[in-house]
């Protein structure tokens, strides 16, 4: 239940004006926390620790979408 807790404090953290490399390291601690609780959830099958992972999942791909940047065709 640790892992539990410690996603839903990585969930409620302000994320503003982060340089690049707090993002690198956001993501990454997102990607940890969904793959910890993947394993949890495999074996109980609660659908709470679903709703945690796409929620964790969304936040994951707002920074990583920063994170990439536009493409150079975007800008034309």
């Amino acid at each position: 239940m640790d892992l539990i807790n410690k996603a839903l404090e990585f969930e409620k953290q302000k994320r503003r004006s982060l340089s690049t490399s707090d993002r690198v390291k956001i993501s990454r601690e997102a990607k940890s926390l969904i793959l910890g609780l993947n394993e949890i959830y495999k074996e109980k099958k609660d659908a709470k620790i679903m709703d945690i992972m796409k929620r964790l999942t969304v936040i994951k791909r707002k920074i990583e979408k920063r994170l990439k940047g536009r493409l150079l065709t975007e800008a034309y």
